[in-house]
């Protein structure tokens, strides 16, 4: 049990260290894609006018992008962190850098498109370049050559090893059973869309930024360069919902809300807001057991309702901050309304029904 709980610890150590990079990456799309016209195949930058104005967007854009890129070497780097401290980091990033793109650099075909293991590969790569660095660090080195064990060796022998390691034996496996799950979400999608998008919406609130969160995220994301954005104006819509819902549940129901967890509900109101799934985090460490059923009950129904309606996001992120960027933003509205009313009735119902014992409020 203990090492479980070191594992978790190591796991959101990386997440929480890549989450503004999500965020930022994210918000500066979104902004920089509200002000393009939309073309025939959604927002056409080259159409903003003046072409000076075009230029701050196309600079915004490219800092959101490059955020993003980010994302994955920060995430294994953090994780590589938290289980060997410094010496970890620079294994780590390399290793989560490279699941960008798991092409051997001899086999390199024109034309041909990256082999990316994603968020999976990184947790992988951040876990074995942790581990791998700690092992190290435990071989006794001769005195002259300790000082250079933190700064040079480590990081050279561990890097290699974790870039053979990603890209020979760990990494392919992975990226072809991304290629497969994208492709039976796909054939999914074709059958029933509408069984698809309840599932993304769940996946969405269960672990709010966690692995399973981040798998729907990605599939969502990845089809908009496929030119789909019904699967992402889905998710979008989904990704608000907790933190708007829990928000929504301590603002009808005062009395049944502690006033740290009040103050926790006006944050999470905000993070909502733009888009930050991890804002209901607060309610659903402290009550895992009844608020993250309601929390995937409303993320269900937002995601519902925007599939139905046809709802389409043209940026890789969620919540009311895209709307700009949104199709049929009227409906995107009333998914994320509809979510939120039904998170906040779920869990002050539930709390009326099933008092906890745990907390002096609900059992008095």
């Amino acid at each position: 049990m203990e090492a479980f709980k070191q594992l978790r610890q190591h796991l959101l150590t990386g997440v929480s260290y890549s989450i503004p990079f999500i965020a930022c990456g994210g918000i500066l799309i979104a902004l920089s894609l509200a002000f393009a016209p939309m073309g025939e195949h959604g927002p056409d930058m080259g159409a903003i006018q003046p072409e000076s104005w075009q230029h701050v967007l196309r600079l915004t854009l490219k800092v959101g992008e490059t955020s993003f890129a980010l994302m994955l070497p920060i995430l294994a780097g953090y994780i590589a962190y938290s289980i060997a401290g410094r010496p970890g980091l620079v294994a780590g990033m390399i290793g989560g850098l490279l699941c960008a793109d798991l092409r051997l650099p001899w086999s390199i075909v024109e034309d041909e498109k990256a082999l990316s293991a994603g968020f999976l590969g990184a947790l992988v790569a951040g876990l074995a370049a942790g581990y791998l660095v700690q092992a190290i660090k435990k071989i006794p080195a001769p005195k002259l050559v300790k000082p250079l064990m933190p700064i040079l060796v480590i990081p050279v022998v561990s890097s290699v090893a974790i870039a053979a390691l990603m890209m020979l034996v760990v990494g392919p496996p992975i990226a072809h059973a991304y290629a497969w799950m994208g492709e039976a979400l796909r054939n999914m999608q074709t059958g029933n869309a509408v069984a698809l998008a309840m599932l993304l919406g769940a996946m969405i609130a269960f672990d709010m930024g966690g692995p399973v969160n981040k798998a729907a995220f990605f599939f969502a994301s990845g089809l908009i360069t496929q030119g789909n954005y019904t699967m992402m104006g889905a998710v979008a819509a989904a990704i608000c919902t907790p933190p708007l819902g829990m928000g929504l549940a301590t603002v009808l129901g005062r009395k049944m809300w502690s006033e740290e967890q009040r103050e926790s509900g006006y944050a999470a109101l905000g993070m909502g807001m733009i888009g930050i799934t991890e804002g209901a985090i607060p309610f659903a460490a402290a009550d895992p057991f009844r608020v993250i059923p309601c929390i995937m009950l409303g993320s269900m129904v937002a995601s519902t309702i925007a599939m139905l309606a046809g709802v389409g996001d043209h940026a890789p992120h969620g919540g009311p901050i895209v709307i700009f960027v949104v199709d049929n933003k009227l409906m995107y509205v009333v998914a994320i309304a509809a979510g939120m009313l039904v998170t906040g009735l779920a869990i002050n119902t539930v709390k009326r029904i099933w008092p906890s014992a745990l907390d002096p409020k609900e059992s008095a």
